[in-house]
């Protein structure tokens, strides 16, 4: 394989983690907005759909080039809350 071709596939690869980073992280965001609106307005809410997305950007990070995220706990979502009033 030349070293072009080889230095092509690599770049391919990370740009396709990038992009599915970017997809997932966008996911993640909305389902932290919709907990945090729930939790504004007194309903329940769950981090279960946020911390599965976190799973899979943790695992797509350990491939290299995108970053990790944090686990979200619902004290977390109240806190958070709780600051902006």
């Amino acid at each position: 394989m030349s070293v072009h071709k080889a230095i092509s596939e690599h770049s391919n690869r990370q740009h396709q983690r990038i992009k599915q980073f970017a997809q997932l992280d966008s996911l993640r965001e909305m389902y932290i907005e919709e907990a945090v609106s729930r939790c504004r307005q007194g309903q329940s809410f769950s981090v279960e759909q946020i911390n599965e997305v976190t799973k899979q950007i943790n695992e797509l990070a350990r491939q290299g080039i995108v970053p990790t995220r944090k686990m979200v706990t619902p004290e977390m979502v109240q806190e958070y809350v709780e600051r902006q009033k």
